[in-house]
């Protein structure tokens, strides 16, 4: 049991241009959306695709690289290890969230199609 640990892989797409903070430390944080599918084929036969969304959050440098080589849509992979929390938001609701905290993250080469 020891060997177990929170430990996320994905691979997918970012769903939009990651926002970059600088905290008032200087030290930056990128949070963007990756979408993952999955396609199987239910009992009926058809061909079904089902798309997850996931919000992950990087800190100083993996910001940093985030913010220079992750535009909207760039197929990326990723680890790192889940964190929830809570928050209020600007209406005083409480508001719960899950986050994949990049730890690693890796550019597949983009190839062109001819």
């Amino acid at each position: 049991m020891n060997t177990l640990k929170n430990n996320v892989q994905l691979s997918g797409n970012v769903g939009k241009a990651p926002e970059i903070i600088t905290l008032s430390t200087g030290k930056k944080l990128a949070k963007f959306s990756l979408a993952t599918r999955e396609t199987y084929t239910n009992q009926k036969g058809e061909k079904v695709t089902d798309t997850q969304w996931h919000n992950i959050v990087a800190w100083g440098k993996m910001a940093e690289m985030v913010a220079q080589q992750v535009p909207k849509g760039r197929q990326i992979e990723i680890e790192g290890k889940l964190n929830s929390r809570s928050y209020e938001d600007r209406n005083g609701n409480k508001k719960y969230i899950t986050e994949v905290v990049c730890r690693e993250l890796f550019l597949p080469q983009i190839t062109s199609q001819k």
